[in-house]
């Protein structure tokens, strides 16, 4: 049924919700044993104890790949580092390339694919819209986006600081939801006073490559080719108490943080840290914000990370999962910052657009419900469980940690975690890498154990590997 009519009533059930505004990258580190894996052809490598068997060597894939790398290179700007494959279908939780080779993708285009590959869920709700209108701009209403944002809005259960309930803003990605988090919360603090305006972040995190976003994500290797970066924002030690207190004072406007940091080695945030910086932002009147954009609709096994931690923002992002692929973002605002936020004061060409919102309802709405969710859960124990119990006396292994389908092996500098996923994806399996030479596992949350058990094998008979290598 549509949510949308030609009638004032509607209109105003329809604001109930709606805001109201119109890389991998290889380390100079195992170059050795990287070049290795990727310029031999071989059926096996062996070190002291153990055997691979190479599957899918980069050097044997379709005929003509490299031909169309080279030609594809003249028109694309160089910005990853990627090996020489072309991936170009996929079903369930893998995806094939040029030569139709099946990989295992515990990669889920950087947490994006929870539903995996070609799932008929999306496949229909694509097919359902596409053929009706794709496309109107906010300058006029459509049927779809209310209809997602009723379902974030009440999956939030008039708790907390969503008790008078929230508003939803649509765009495209995560860093667009971030930087209307950044400007909504700035927005918050004109309303205190002028001087109310600093932002602050912590160390490791990583909110998104636009220039505001940017400004909140304290790495080096993002920021210096890019500065100056803008002013009014600083930084503060993760999951450390008593440098939030002084940190977070009278002058800051927003408190940006994630509660397992993607980028920063999947670390997820102590309860105390988080509870403590939750109620500092009330003491001085700061808009906390939760980047939901990785952790948020199910890959922790919550709806939300932030659920874990017994407390709720005031805003919260979210994007990655949320279209399955097609590209969306959504910034949710609890009524306090929301009725500050007047028409004109945002906006987006793109955001909510019919078919992002519709594809958007059908996979949050598959995912919200209780026993998928407790199934990412237990998924997850048995992914973390099963990666210590193999990798059990490996001296290079500093950790297993992360939350549900989120999952970091921390890797002790001798080897990079680049090189674990070459050797890996070289028998047929995706995996990815994040700071703090960590590898990052972030499979489709409809993975099965079986398919969990093969993950770990090959996982820990690559890092076998190289550390025998050393």
């Amino acid at each position: 049924m549509s949510f949308l009519t030609q009638t004032l009533t509607k209109s105003n059930q329809i604001s109930q919700y709606l805001i109201p505004v119109s890389s991998r990258t290889h380390s100079s580190l195992n170059k050795f044993f990287l070049n290795k894996i990727q310029n031999l052809k071989y059926s096996t490598i062996s070190s002291k104890n153990v055997t691979i068997e190479v599957t899918h060597a980069d050097s044997e894939t379709a005929k003509g790949t490299i031909e169309k790398l080279n030609e594809d290179s003249k028109y694309l700007l160089p910005l990853y580092g990627r090996p020489n494959i072309i991936f170009n279908h996929g079903e369930g939780v893998y995806v094939y390339d040029t030569a139709n080779r099946k990989y295992l993708d515990f990669a889920s285009g950087i947490a994006v694919n929870s539903l995996g590959h070609n799932n008929p869920i999306i496949v229909n709700a694509i097919k359902e819209q596409i053929t009706k209108i794709i496309h109107v701009s906010n300058l006029y209403h459509n049927e779809n986006p209310a209809r997602l944002a009723k379902l974030i809005v009440e999956s939030l259960g008039k708790k907390g600081k969503f008790a008078d309930g929230a508003k939803v803003f649509f765009g495209n990605s995560g860093t667009e939801a971030n930087e209307a988090a950044i400007k909504f919360a700035r927005r918050y603090g004109k309303t205190i006073s002028q001087n109310k305006n600093v932002i602050l972040s912590f160390n490791h995190a990583f909110h998104g490559r636009s220039l505001g976003a940017l400004s909140a994500t304290p790495n080096q290797k993002y920021q210096k080719p890019f500065t100056p970066l803008l002013p009014g924002f600083k930084y503060s030690p993760y999951n450390d108490i008593e440098a939030a207190k002084k940190n977070i004072d009278e002058n800051v406007c927003g408190v940006i943080l994630e509660c397992v940091q993607g980028e920063g080695g999947l670390t997820p945030a102590n309860k105390d840290f988080i509870q403590y910086v939750r109620k500092r932002c009330d003491e001085v009147n700061a808009i906390l914000i939760v980047d939901e954009i990785q952790t948020g609709v199910g890959r922790t096994g919550k709806l939300y990370a932030h659920q874990y931690y017994d407390i709720t923002p005031d805003i919260f992002t979210l994007a990655k999962p949320l279209g399955g692929g097609i590209p969306i973002g959504a910034t949710v605002l609890s009524e306090k910052v929301a009725k500050t936020i007047k028409p004109g004061d945002h906006g987006t060409t793109f955001g909510g657009n019919s078919l992002a919102t519709h594809v958007g309802a059908a996979v949050f709405s598959t995912i919200n419900r209780p026993e998928f969710l407790a199934e990412i859960r237990e998924k997850g124990a048995y992914l973390k469980k099963g990666l210590i119990e193999a990798t059990k006396g490996c001296k290079i292994v500093k950790e297993v940690r992360g939350l549900g389908l989120m999952i970091g092996v921390a890797l002790d500098e001798k080897v990079t975690p680049a090189a674990v996923a070459d050797v890996c994806r070289q028998q047929g399996l995706l995996v990815i890498t994040c700071g703090m030479n960590t590898l990052r596992l972030l499979p489709p949350l409809i993975v099965t154990k079986d398919e969990i058990d093969r993950a770990v094998s090959i996982i820990s008979k690559s890092i076998k590997y190289l550390e025998d290598k050393l």
